[in-house]
Formats: structure tokens, sequence, C-alpha cells
């Protein structure tokens, strides 16, 4: 690849109703999406780094400035043969795997269309649908916990994941699992827990969940052994996990028996996919987390959870689920069996709409060969 031109772009798009987590809320989506252009083609990528520091220490400022002042020269410093080369051309930059992950993106893309693929069958994907679930904020209340959630089951989600912090809990999950009856329900805790409240993860084994997500410190893995001692239900990682090696030492550890997937926090699709294997090999299944993306980031992740060990349900959703118009044609829609389908056409397969694209544009910076 003969990569030419590289541009950014930092958006701030709004989301259809406040998402709240154990660290924060977020009302409006910001985040940077590139455009690469090699020999002629034009691929897209989307970082997944929020504004705030919340869920990781890589923000859209942090990221603005890796990308530009290194990332980028590196890759235009000399042709790519494979976008599986990139981590190595980024290797002397330790950290930043969103801002890695997402020029890798790109570059995906570009390979699969000089090949005439979609991302889908380039990676290797297994299937046309890919299952997802619906993630769910923290609500006011318990009762509206259960409103919202009877919401999203009646919308045709057949999983349905909340989230929760101290005080926000078991009432809430109880409040969930009576709701969703009998649907697939799991927790996500990010890492607003100790060991120390183990009696409480203890008394949620009574509502036959799916999983419950990275109850304990974003960067621990030794305490979930611990925690997963003490518990039928299964425990999955997902901030702790950063690479494959992350991966192989938790789960013979016992740390977890799930792995949550984000292509842009393990630093691109290239070291998703050996995490994928590494879990695949040992018997562990995986899914991919979302991380509010629009459709750009969304179509790299529908594409990525089309290979094999992808056997439980993403937080992808609809492109109605955070957006009122996304940035891509067609949106994702919801499929009655609560799937999400895989793009055929070439690369990523959805086409950016400009004029949207250029709406929500805060600031915009080319570079050139």
């Amino acid at each position: 690849m003969n990569i030419e031109l590289v541009e950014l772009r930092h958006i701030r798009i709004s989301l259809l109703s406040p998402f709240e987590t154990s660290f924060g809320v977020t009302t409006d989506r910001e985040s940077i999406i590139v455009r690469v252009v090699a020999d002629g083609v034009a691929g897209w990528g989307e970082c997944v780094a929020d504004a705030e520091p919340g869920y990781s220490y890589e923000t859209v400022t942090t990221a603005w400035h890796i990308l530009r002042d290194f990332l980028i020269p590196e890759l235009l410093r000399a042709p790519l043969h494979d976008p599986r080369d990139t981590p190595a051309r980024f290797g002397r930059v330790r950290g930043h795997n969103m801002a890695k992950a997402t020029l890798e993106a790109a570059l995906w893309d570009i390979a699969a269309q000089q090949a005439g693929q979609s991302l889908s069958q380039y990676l290797g994907g297994a299937r046309e649908r890919v299952p997802v679930g619906v993630s769910i904020g923290i609500q006011p209340s318990s009762e509206k916990l259960a409103e919202t959630v009877r919401r999203y089951c009646a919308a045709g989600y057949r999983r349905i994941k909340i989230k929760i912090k101290p005080g926000r809990d078991l009432a809430d999950a109880r409040a969930a699992r009576h709701a969703a009856a009998d649907i697939p329900l799991m927790i996500d805790a990010n890492s607003a827990y100790t060991l120390a409240d183990a009696p409480l993860f203890e008394q949620m084994d009574e509502l036959d969940l799916l999983m419950i997500e990275q109850p304990l410190n974003c960067d621990d893995i030794y305490e979930h052994h611990k925690l997963q001692q003490q518990l039928r239900t299964p425990i999955c990682l997902d901030e702790s996990i950063h690479s494959a090696a992350d991966a192989r030492f938790a789960l013979e550890i016992g740390a977890c028996r799930i792995i949550n997937i984000k292509q842009g926090r393990v630093g691109g699709l290239t070291n998703a996919i050996a995490v994928h294997d590494v879990c695949r090999q040992a018997g562990a299944p995986v899914w991919c987390g979302g991380m509010l993306e629009t459709g750009i980031g969304r179509a790299l992740n529908v594409a990525l959870a089309s290979l094999p060990n992808f056997t439980l349900p993403g937080d992808l959703s609809a492109s109605n689920r955070y957006y009122r118009l996304d940035l891509i044609d067609p949106p994702f829609e919801l499929n009655p069996d609560s799937t999400l389908s895989v793009p055929a056409g070439p690369g990523l397969g959805v086409t950016v709409l400009q004029d949207r694209l250029d709406a929500v544009t805060l600031r915009r910076e080319t570079f050139r060969r």
C-alpha cells in the first residue's frame, strides 16, 4: 500500500438519550474519524476514545496528538505491505491502542476493497448475520430500568445488558431479570467494585445471569480469579484485556470464562483476531463490545463479530439505538432474530454520507506524503 493521504476529523454527534455508566454520563459522542487514501482507494476508521478519560486513559485529545505527531508520520514514511504489518510499524509508540486501531481500521478497509471482498470475507468471517444485544445505561430508578428493558425486548433485542454501580446494583439486576423474563441478561460493572463486594455478586448467582462483566479494577486479572472461584456466574473481562497474552493469562488462571473483544482497546483488528484465536483454542467464547460507535466503527465491529468464536451476542445494536441520523448508508437495522446483517459490499460495505459527516465535524486536518 502506498499511502497518499490521511485526513483526521474531530466530530461530535448527539446521542438520542443520555448514557450513564459507573464513571459518568454521556450525552454527546466525541470521536475521531480518519480517512486514508492508498493507491487511489479510500478507507475509513473511527477512534473509540472518548472526550474524557473514564473508560480509558486515552481521549480524543490524546489520540489526535498521537496520530498527528507520531503514527501518521510513521505511516507515511514508507509503503505498507499488509494491514497486519501495522502493529510492528507502530511498535516504537507504547500504548495508545485506540489511536493505533483508528489507522489500522482504514487500512483493513482499503485492503479488503483492493481484494474485491467484504471486510468480513477478508477476515475469514463465518456468518452473514451476527447476534446482537442492547446495552442499557443506569436509569433514574429500578422501575424506570424495568420499563426500559421491556421496551427493548419489545423492539426485538434478545439479549439485555445493564450497567451497575455501587448503590444501583442488586435491586436493578433483580428488576431487569423480572422484566426480561427468560431473555439472556448480563450486568456490566465497569470496574466499580472490589473483592470485598464478593457477597453482593454471590447474591446475583440466583438471577441466572449470562455473565458479570469487569466487576473489579480495570487493570486487574489476579483478583478476578479469586472472585470467579466464589461464583457460579461466569465473569467476563473487558478493560483488563489489552493483548492476546493478557487473554491467555486470564483464562489459564481462571480469572474469567468469557472475554469481551473491543478492537480499539487491543490496538486494532490484527490484535483482536489474535485474542479471538487464543480464546477459541482455550474453548472460551467471546463477544464484540461496543463504544457508542457511529456506523463507521459499527461496520468494522460487525465484520469482526462474524468470526467463528464470536458465539455470544455483541453490544452492536442498530443505528437508531444511539443516533437519530447515522453517518452511513444504509444504516444498521435490527433483524427479527436479534441480529445485524453483515455488509456484503467491498471493504466496510457502507457509504459514508459526506454531508452528515461535515455537519458534525469540529475540526479537520490533512496530511500528505
